[in-house]
């Protein structure tokens, strides 16, 4: 299967996620996500939580918050 078939057979969902402000690579961050909200469901600090899941996970700090604030936002309306 080449590129373009990929594309092709999954150019609507990808067209639907982006209209919705959904990065198509966030689907890796999904686990750190659960793993943050669990953490601070059990009373740690942000500022912890955030440290321990950048070295788990292997991301810098920030991509930590902007996974965070991105995954915490509403979706853009859809057009339908």
């Amino acid at each position: 299967m080449t590129v373009y078939e990929v594309l092709k057979f999954l150019g609507e969902p990808l067209e639907r996620l982006t209209k919705a402000g959904i990065k198509s690579n966030d689907y890796k961050y999904i686990k750190l996500y659960e793993d943050y909200n669990k953490a601070r469901k059990t009373g740690e600090k942000v500022g912890y939580v955030v440290a321990v899941l950048a070295e788990r996970y292997q991301v810098s700090e920030r991509t930590v918050y902007d996974v965070v604030r991105r995954f915490g936002q509403d979706c853009k309306s859809v057009s339908v």
